[in-house]
């Protein structure tokens, strides 16, 4: 396998999971019915403003979500699609799985956050199976939110551990949707995508187009 390796000529961190995550939180509008996937997305209820009302939603059957319970605090009764412990906010409430999936195929969500494992510069996603052999598919919700919100936001890491973009030109694991994202944001970048253009609308201080460029082959980064 042939491994990109960082340019050693740029002087740059990566933002952190939490500082991802209040990025992600500070675009997410005024009162916006919102789902939060499972893995890097959960952390974004963490990070919502107090000045905003927004309505998180979890396929397992649960809405009017707050951030996550303080340490001993927690209730494993009240849990979210990830089987991690959350919080109900006043008015919150539960109800069938079926209802809630309905709820996402039936365009009720303004926006859902995902993971991934590839997403390619026309939106397309993959994030619910590697193909490896010891690997464990796991689609849950994921294609049902990806087409039903009204917008797909991805976070994730911009490499994978062995040093490959994970935005490509085109995906090579199985599709969880098709042009469905509109946004990325990763610990490098924040990358909008649009009619099969990738465009970088922020960066991590110290790293340059050009930089970012050198790690995403096969695909054409514009500066907003």
């Amino acid at each position: 396998m042939n491994h990109q390796a960082t340019p050693t000529n740029a002087a740059f961190s990566r933002w952190t999971r939490d500082q991802m995550a209040a990025r992600v939180a500070r675009d997410i509008p005024d009162g916006a019915v919102v789902n939060l996937g499972i893995g890097l997305p959960t952390a974004v209820a963490n990070h919502l403003s107090a000045d905003k009302e927004v309505v998180l939603h979890s396929e397992n059957g649960v809405i009017g979500m707050g951030p996550a319970p303080a340490a001993g605090e927690e209730d494993y009764d009240l849990i979210n699609a990830g089987k991690q412990p959350v919080t109900l906010l006043p008015g919150g409430c539960f109800f069938h799985h079926a209802d809630s999936f309905a709820m996402m195929r039936g365009g009720h969500l303004d926006v859902c956050v995902l993971g991934a494992f590839q997403v390619s510069a026309q939106g397309d996603l993959a994030n619910w199976h590697t193909g490896a052999p010891d690997a464990i598919p796991a689609v849950g919700g994921a294609m049902d939110l990806a087409i039903g919100a009204k917008k797909t936001f991805v976070m994730m890491e911009y490499l994978t551990k062995g040093g490959q973009a994970k935005l490509v030109s085109e995906c090579t694991y199985p599709l969880t949707g098709l042009g469905c994202v509109s946004r990325l944001y990763t610990d490098l970048a924040v990358i909008d995508l649009a009619e099969g253009a990738a465009i970088v609308i922020d960066m991590v201080p110290g790293l340059t187009l050009r930089d970012l460029q050198a790690l995403t082959p096969g695909v054409t980064l514009k500066q907003a």
